[in-house]
């Protein structure tokens, strides 16, 4: 009796991988328009990942609503329609985009989408470094770096070889990955844990995205900034999955986050050392979104714990919307006063002051790296 409730709950958690998608509202109109990429465009911005940088790419593959946020009320604060992109309004690399003066950045997928000067969104909601995660319902990053070389083609057959690789060597690489594969293992019942120690599956993560740098910098990649995980187990959808924790947050995702964290400072630290000409940003979204959810009205919140958008305990049963599992929904009334937007995403606020913090490394955080993107995108 109790196995339609506990599968229920999975499906609720799979969105949670579902991090972030981003339409391409305005995008196209906002492009450049010659034919041939040129240093005049300014530095390009390229970006990879999950949820909370996919700017609707999972609007134009195959999945489920689960992986999919292109209905109301998402976008309804900024865009005044729904996007694709897992928020009231805007995501992180958006802000980014203003702060370069670039366009907002179009998905990839995105029909008619074809010149990249100023660069191309391949992040799906939902996808994790291992192709194992969610398989079949995103873009996993080996996919996503597979599509990255099409574009790295383009600039090759515009420019040349010579001149490619400078102009891609000038371009900023943003990540943000890792949440769902640390989140899936608990969502289908994965035996992962049976075979590989909790830090053998972290190095499996590292790995790959490891792998995919090298060759982004094989190709003439330098400049990339990344973004660490946040408490994975204190997300609303997640604190509801164990009746018995009384809301309390779920040690076992956060534990995988944490020990993510110190392997890809680490890591990061050791390529620097190794390739020439690497640069990294590396912003700990850890510290500023706990700092958000426990001390929410110094930042200008009233809710901290609770999404605006769901429904049950925190709100954290992932239904916002009416068009997944559970139907039902509740909306606050201003979601500027909350920290998290549904289930599992944050606020088009929240978004804006993190962008803030990456962009010029000011905020009450300690930077893990040597450079804000602010420093990569004036072309050192």
């Amino acid at each position: 009796m109790a196995r339609p409730s506990f599968v229920s709950l999975l499906f609720f958690i799979h969105a949670l991988l579902v991090f972030t998608r981003t339409c391409c509202f305005g995008l196209s109109k906002s492009q450049p328009h010659s034919e041939k990429p040129h240093h005049r465009h300014g530095v390009s911005f390229f970006i990879f990942g999950d949820s909370y940088l996919d700017a609707g790419n999972n609007n134009y593959i195959n999945t489920s609503t689960l992986d999919q946020a292109n209905f109301r009320p998402y976008g309804e604060t900024y865009f005044k329609f729904p996007t694709g992109r897992f928020s009231d309004g805007r995501l992180m690399s958006d802000f980014i985009a203003e702060y370069a003066h670039r366009p907002l950045i179009p998905p990839f997928l995105q029909p008619g989408f074809h010149q990249y000067s100023g660069g191309a969104n391949f992040a799906s909601s939902g996808a994790g470094a291992l192709v194992e995660t969610f398989q079949g319902s995103v873009i996993d990053l080996k996919t996503q770096l597979r599509n990255y070389k099409k574009v790295e083609t383009w600039f090759r057959h515009k420019l040349g070889d010579a001149e490619a690789k400078m102009t891609l060597s000038r371009a900023v690489y943003l990540f943000n990955i890792g949440t769902n594969d640390y989140m899936s293992p608990f969502l289908i019942d994965s035996p992962i844990f049976k075979s590989h120690s909790h830090s053998e599956y972290v190095g499996m993560v590292i790995g790959n995205l490891t792998t995919i740098i090298q060759e982004i910098y094989a190709g003439g990649g330098r400049k990339f900034g990344f973004i660490n995980l946040p408490r994975l187990g204190c997300l609303p959808g997640l604190r509801i999955i164990k009746p018995e924790n009384n809301g309390s947050c779920l040690e076992e995702v956060s534990s995988l986050a944490r020990l993510h964290n110190q392997a890809l400072f680490k890591v990061l630290r050791k390529l620097g050392s190794q390739l020439k000409g690497f640069k990294y940003s590396l912003y700990d979204l850890n510290h500023s979104l706990r700092q958000r959810t426990r001390h929410p009205s110094k930042y200008g919140f009233k809710e901290g714990k609770s999404a605006c958008c769901g429904t049950g305990q925190f709100r954290g049963v992932f239904s916002c919307g009416g068009k997944r599992i559970v139907k039902e929904f509740e909306l606050c009334q201003n979601p500027n006063e909350y920290v998290f937007w549904d289930s599992f995403h944050l606020t088009d606020k929240v978004y804006s002051q993190l962008a803030h913090e990456m962009w010029s490394g000011e905020g009450d955080y300690k930077p893990l790296g040597l450079y804000n993107l602010k420093d990569l995108f004036r072309d050192l």
